[in-house]
């Protein structure tokens, strides 16, 4: 059985995608942090495709910094790809987790890097 924690998160996750809906012109930008990594990912909904992501793990830069600081990275860089591909407005899904610490840090890197959220 899945604990108080996961069955909260699921229960706010479902009921943030009742409402945030991403769109080839706005995708949305789905967060998802591990206890060591995170990863961002532009979905077209309508297509049920992904059209542009990244994460940490394969980022040589983010293995040397903190998690916050990894999360800054991250946001950087989808938001260069996601410019690249030629989307410039995005829907942000927090999936679930609170809107602070590595989740917000990403978020503030993509709005620096161009995208608006």
């Amino acid at each position: 059985m899945a604990n108080k924690k996961e069955l909260r998160r699921e229960r706010i996750k479902r009921s943030i995608r009742k409402n945030v809906f991403g769109t080839a012109e706005r995708p949305r930008l789905s967060v998802f942090r591990s206890n060591a990594q995170i990863y961002a990912q532009l979905i077209d909904d309508n297509a049920g495709r992904t059209l542009v992501s990244c994460g940490s793990l394969k980022n040589d830069a983010a293995q040397k910094v903190n998690k916050v600081e990894q999360a800054q990275l991250v946001g950087k860089e989808i938001a260069e790809k996601a410019l690249a591909a030629g989307i410039s407005e995005v829907v942000f899904d927090r999936n679930g987790y609170l809107y602070h610490g590595r989740v917000k840090s990403l978020a503030d890197a993509a709005r620096e890097g161009g995208l608006k959220l």
